[in-house]
């Protein structure tokens, strides 16, 4: 069974930095891809960052770009997303997903994900 457990979420200040974890088991961690998707609620799941299966190459949608790094460890079975210069429309539930196959362009959103993690931008 897929386990996904994101943890490092919080309440910070705009301006402001965090770094998620993401703590993978139960299957094969470094032959998949993994995203970080972010969901506010009533809206739509957006994605935030992804990364191949190597963690050679990273992909951001283009509103995400230099402010997001996403890496990985795959000797440790975990994903990271570092956060730069948050603000307050960043505020979202964050979600480490698994992808379909070791490339970024595979598909995430048939794929199992975590709980999730809260990251509040707020003076």
């Amino acid at each position: 069974e897929v386990q996904l457990v994101e943890s490092g979420g919080g309440l910070v200040q705009p301006g402001g930095s965090l770094r998620l974890s993401c703590a993978a088991a139960g299957f094969a961690f470094s032959r998949y891809a993994m995203s970080w998707v972010r969901q506010v609620p009533g809206k739509e799941i957006e994605r935030v960052a992804s990364i191949n299966a190597d963690g050679d190459f990273q992909y951001y949608p283009s509103s995400m770009k230099g402010r997001f790094t996403i890496s990985r460890d795959n000797a440790k079975n975990t994903l990271y997303l570092e956060l730069y210069s948050l603000t307050t429309e960043d505020t979202a539930m964050y979600y480490c997903q698994k992808m379909e196959f070791g490339t970024v362009a595979s598909e995430f959103r048939n794929q199992p994900r975590g709980r999730g993690t809260q990251v509040t931008v707020s003076s």
